[in-house]
């Protein structure tokens, strides 16, 4: 009998103490995050296809591009739209292509991408992704390389899902460092910002996040003397983790599922580095890489222990 395929391709797991990571070549992505074998992720099976987009690296921009429609040095763009309902382009071009695993050591694993030029972003990104295990945790570090012949704009996110106890979300407690979210309309555009003192959304203190719903890109981040914005997610019953992100990360979506099908909804958070804001390549506002510029940045989870 021949066996089928996984739709994740070929799979790595590395491991440092009781941490374990599982990285998968659809994607790039980070299938399942373990310590003392209790997954800090709502992952997907290594013989199921993600879905809401866990897991994913998110390039050459994050999150929705109204249209898909942007220009960039004076030339109008079209990228396909991956989201027909809202008239949107989702999430970047390589989250579903193939990635590079290379030889993964003991705690630390690469995936490599090359984007080549294409309708809609006829430019050249080298990408290499390196999940890494430590006494510190997860550390996820991007290196981007513009190995073509001309400027491109750029911007980056990682779609984690993360569960600190049994679902739903409700009973969780949140701390986000961000002063500003950015008010969205119906396709999840930016239509402006709203300062969080007094409001509904202001996370800067830990609280229950309720029935609040999430969809939410947050900004304005504070950072501790190590220059690390920090995000907290915690339950009664222990099970917490620390979300930090270095300076090239200026925004934060946090997503609760309400919109996902049932089971999935509020059954985690996701808390999604952002280099920029959506929309960023319409807004002009992603970072432009000369030919041969390199830009590397880093994000990873710290996990607390769970008590017995």
């Amino acid at each position: 009998m021949t066996s089928r395929p996984s739709p994740n391709g070929a799979e790595r797991r590395v491991s440092f103490g009781d941490q374990e990571a599982f990285v998968v070549e659809a994607g790039g992505a980070l299938r399942d995050y373990r310590v003392g074998g209790r997954s800090y992720l709502d992952h997907f099976g290594p013989d199921e296809m993600s879905s809401a987009a866990r897991g994913h690296i998110l390039m050459p921009w994050p999150n929705r591009l109204r249209e898909g429609v942007y220009s960039f040095r004076g030339e109008e763009h079209q990228l396909p739209l991956s989201e027909p309902d809202k008239r949107t382009a989702l999430h970047g071009l390589v989250r579903w292509d193939t990635w590079q695993l290379l030889d993964a050591e003991p705690a630390s694993v690469s995936v490599r991408h090359q984007l080549l030029p294409r309708d809609g972003y006829p430019f050249s990104l080298a990408t290499t992704v390196t999940y890494s295990l430590s006494t510190k945790g997860l550390t996820v570090a991007s290196d981007v390389l513009n190995n073509g012949s001309a400027a491109l704009p750029f911007g980056a996110g990682f779609h984690p899902y993360f569960r600190v106890a049994t679902p739903p979300v409700d009973g969780w407690t949140l701390q986000l460092p961000a002063e500003r979210r950015l008010q969205l309309d119906g396709r999840g555009i930016p239509t402006g910002t709203e300062e969080l003192a007094g409001s509904g959304f202001d996370f800067r203190r830990p609280r229950l996040i309720g029935a609040l719903k999430l969809d939410t890109a947050f900004t304005g981040l504070s950072r501790d003397q190590d220059g690390l914005a920090r995000a907290r997610l915690s339950a009664s019953d222990g099970g917490q983790l620390t979300v930090w992100m270095d300076a090239a990360f200026d925004h934060i979506m946090v997503f609760s599922g309400d919109v996902l099908p049932h089971p999935e909804q509020r059954r985690s958070l996701a808390i999604e580095p952002m280099t920029c804001a959506p929309n960023a390549l319409q807004e002009g506002t992603a970072r432009t890489l000369q030919p041969g510029e390199s830009w590397d940045f880093r994000w990873g989870v710290e996990p607390g222990r769970v008590s017995s």
